[in-house]
């Protein structure tokens, strides 16, 4: 049989283009991915950046650490701890102490990301002078970079400052320098400095002062900003990649099993034939086998040729976008090419398995079959499968709903749990396509002329075409609708839950990243008319199940103006309850029993025991923990809400409250600005995996539309030539070619529009279960574009070929036989 295969592979190659288009795809962005994991897992240590020059660097606390059976669970601390008053004094005593502090520091027309330090710091990097001089009072910075020059004024939100210097920018930060002394007040703690000193001396001064730890050589990279960005950027890198490379697989499976499914359809005269001349169904079935086999040979081994051009480009571009660090590369493996290669090699063979199972069933009375008409195009495999998988969708939905609906919401499960849905629906097409074609095609049959008609008509004789040519359509359709409805839809329940949430007539922010100091603090909620709620963000840590050491954003308040301004989603408990003594938490805890007493780490890393006072709803994750100042030390106030008194003008209060920020400067904000101010966006490793998935997916969808429609291009000759015979011209054919691609686009479409929305309403069940408003969100802008870019690209496939078959003449067409 293996002569009959390759002869089949010569004759028939353009059966084959698309499976092999696919599969090399596939295996090159499997390759990619592995190379880029590979080259991830040996990355060097970044090297220290703003302590590159400095001798010793001592830090305060700034880590929790709980023992537990399975080993010790860490955390970094939400707010740090000073180094220690008497560590401190005896660190001076060995040498120079420099204190270090960072703060963002907003000023117009310069860089988002601008922080500040104290210019004695900027030696440890070492920054240098470029231009001007250092700064010497308190309205004088040096900036890094050329984005102003000296002389320049900066209008801060701590006032307006003269740059008097500059200094070459290093490309880890946008910097300005302050005096040590303004520095100091615009950022009292200080949980890291600098100690001109011998190394072993400094540490002899901090023995015995728990948690401070000393940091020297390649370890000063500890005291950097984020020090674990790398490892985090490459991390979402890898999963982008990951989950690019499991739709890539899926597709591919798809396509190669949609090809060969409709090949050996078109071949069961061949497949007859053979029977007749006494082949076994055995003898069938591993023709198809080694077809598969042969195609997919040829198509791993392209692809990772592909992988192995492409890794390289694609990690440059990654840097470029800042999606991982600037000194990421692809080093050279040899693993992930094994990995690609067979990967592809059992996708091919998986997907033909089907196909070959029902070639190998063919009758030898098809060698006499010429009709067109399918009867039988849903088989029992196909039936059972797609229903088990339909039921099995359905089934995981509840129980999840049931359990815990808070993990549809995960990003993880709304971009995979999907594939599931689409491939039950792509299944049971051929079910469907009948009473969708009718339907579709019910007003143009009533239109004058029989295009409507004929078209109808065509598409139903014709279902397992119409099902190979729809299926594509619908995988792109849905992923498009599922993944960006799933995050839209997400966005619209976050920004209802903050508004639910808000009662406060405006808010108020600090400037810098410092927050409000006691005086600005006072003079607010000394404003007339104004009910001022102060809060601070801050942290604590639970230990779930003694296993796991969980970190909960946690919100610092005054009962009494927090219930005023704030409307928590309380399902037990009281809002007033809440004292120093307890906590209020959300119901993703694992204990959330009001009443009941929980050990916890404060943000500090102090360990306390607080009464639990009220629980709220989990909603969509974001509603963490609120606690009383007391029990968030150092935490400064970065939010204030206002709530208007009854009977007093808003006006007035806004006027008010502006005059006092005047000194520390600050943003008073209405509440729909700041609800829109706050409104979340999609960030750009989610973005870039989002349009990476689509792009792959279109790209697939283009690949299946163009080699099903040329497969079936030379079953339709003799129908073309009979359209001609009866009076037909030329571009009436190829408009009633190009009307039939529209059609079953538009019932994959259609398919595909039905697993979005079954599939949304997984999600809005569980967010109506979480008590959290808010829209079903079906992004139509691009279903509507993915559908169209389906529609161009099936038109092109179809007429394409009906074209070039028509200039063979009526008489030649009318001969041609299978």
């Amino acid at each position: 049989m293996l002569s009959v295969t390759f002869l089949t592979l010569r004759a028939r190659w353009a059966t084959f283009v698309g499976s092999f288009v696919a599969l090399s795809l596939g295996v090159a962005l499997i390759a990619v991915m592995g190379l880029a994991l590979a080259s991830s897992l040996d990355a060097p240590e970044r090297r220290p950046e703003r302590f590159a020059a400095a001798p010793v660097v001592v830090q305060g606390r700034d880590t929790v650490r709980v023992a537990t059976p399975h080993g010790v669970r860490s955390a970094r601390l939400a707010r740090p701890n000073p180094v220690p008053a008497r560590t401190l004094a005896a660190l001076r005593r060995l040498g120079t102490v420099t204190e270090d502090r960072s703060f963002a520091v907003r000023a117009k027309g310069a860089p988002a990301d601008l922080v500040g330090h104290p210019w004695p710091t900027a030696a440890f990097a070492p920054y240098r002078l470029d231009a001007g001089r250092a700064p010497e009072t308190a309205g004088e910075v040096v900036i890094s970079g050329d984005w102003a020059a000296v002389g320049a004024e900066l209008r801060t939100g701590s006032g307006t400052v003269t740059v008097v210097g500059t200094v070459r920018g290093l490309g880890f930060e946008n910097a300005v320098f302050y005096t040590a002394e303004r520095a100091a007040r615009l950022a009292p703690d200080s949980t890291q400095l600098v100690v001109a000193a011998d190394a072993s001396a400094v540490l002899g001064a901090v023995a015995g002062t728990p948690g401070v730890g000393v940091l020297t050589g390649p370890a000063r990279r500890l005291a950097d900003a984020d020090p674990d960005r790398d490892r985090e950027a490459l991390v979402a890198m890898n999963a982008m990649f990951g989950t690019a490379g499991g739709i890539s697989g899926f597709v591919s499976v798809f396509v190669v099993a949609s090809t060969f499914a409709f090949a050996v359809a078109q071949r069961r005269r061949e497949f007859g034939l053979l029977r007749t001349t006494g082949a076994t169904p055995g003898q069938l079935r591993r023709t198809v086998l080694a077809e598969a086999l042969a195609v997919g040979v040829l198509a791993s081994a392209t692809g990772c040729v592909l992988g192995a051009y492409a890794a390289p480009r694609l990690a440059r571009r990654v840097v470029q976008d800042g999606l991982a660090p600037d000194w990421f590369s692809i080093g050279e493996h040899l693993w992930p090419y094994h990995v690609a290669f067979w990967s592809g090699l059992s996708v091919a063979l998986c997907g033909a398995v089907a196909a070959s199972w029902r070639a190998g069933r063919t009758a030898p009375t098809q060698a006499l079959r010429d009709a067109s008409v399918d009867n039988e195009s849903m088989t029992r495999g196909r039936w059972l499968l797609g229903g088990a998988l339909l039921l099995t969708a359905l089934l995981t939905l509840v129980l999840t709903l049931v359990s815990a609906p808070g993990d549809l919401l995960h990003r993880k499960t709304y971009i995979a749990r999907p594939m599931l849905l689409i491939t039950a629906v792509a299944l049971l097409t051929p079910l469907l396509v009948r009473p969708l074609c009718r339907t579709l095609a019910w007003l143009p049959a009533r239109l004058p002329g029989a295009y409507g008609v004929v078209v109808g008509e065509n598409a139903t004789a014709a279902v397992r075409r119409t099902a190979a040519v729809a299926a594509p359509v619908l995988v792109t359709v849905a992923l498009a609708g599922s993944l960006l409805g799933a995050t839209a839809t997400l966005r619209e329940a976050d920004a209802a839950q903050l508004r639910a949430r808000t009662r406060a007539d405006f808010v108020v922010s600090p400037a810098g990243g410092a927050g409000f100091d006691r005086a600005t603090v006072e003079r607010l909620r000394a404003v007339p008319g104004a009910e001022v709620s102060a809060t601070s963000s801050s942290a604590v840590y639970v230990l779930e199940d003694g296993v796991a050491l969980v970190r909960s954003e946690a919100r610092a308040a005054v009962p009494g103006p927090l219930a005023a301004t704030v409307r928590l989603p309380v399902t037990a408990g009281r809002v007033a309850g809440l004292d120093d003594d307890s906590i209020i938490v959300n119901e993703e805890w694992a204990r959330h029993t009001v009443g009941e007493r929980v050990s916890v780490w404060l943000g500090d890393g102090t360990r306390t025991s607080l009464r639990i006072a009220a629980v709220m709803s989990a909603g969509t994750g974001d509603n963490g923990v609120y606690v009383t100042p007391a029990n968030a030390p150092r935490a400064p106030v970065d939010r204030i809400d206002v709530k208007v008194a009854s009977g007093a003008r808003p006006a007035l209060v806004q006027r008010e409250l502006a005059k006092a920020l005047a000194a520390s400067g600050g943003q008073v904000r209405t509440k729909s600005q700041w609800l829109r101010a706050s409104r979340r966006g999609s960030d750009a490793t989610t973005r870039t995996g989002l349009l990476l998935v689509l792009g792959i997916a279109l790209l697939y969808t283009g690949v299946s539309l163009a080699n099903t429609l040329v497969m079936s291009a030379s079953d339709r000759v003799r129908e073309q030539a009979a359209l001609r015979l009866a009076g037909a011209t030329t571009g009436q054919v190829l408009r009633l070619v190009a009307a039939e691609a529209l059609l079953v686009v538009a019932v994959g479409g259609v398919l595909g529009l039905l697993a979005t929305v079954l599939d949304l309403l997984g999600m809005r069940a569980a967010l109506a279960l979480l008590s959290v408003g808010g829209p079903l969100v079906v992004p139509w802008a691009a279903v509507g574009s993915a559908t169209g870019a389906c529609a161009i690209l099936a038109v092109v496939s179809a007429v394409l070929p009906a074209a070039l078959s028509l200039r063979r003449g009526v008489v030649a067409l009318a001969g041609v036989r299978e």
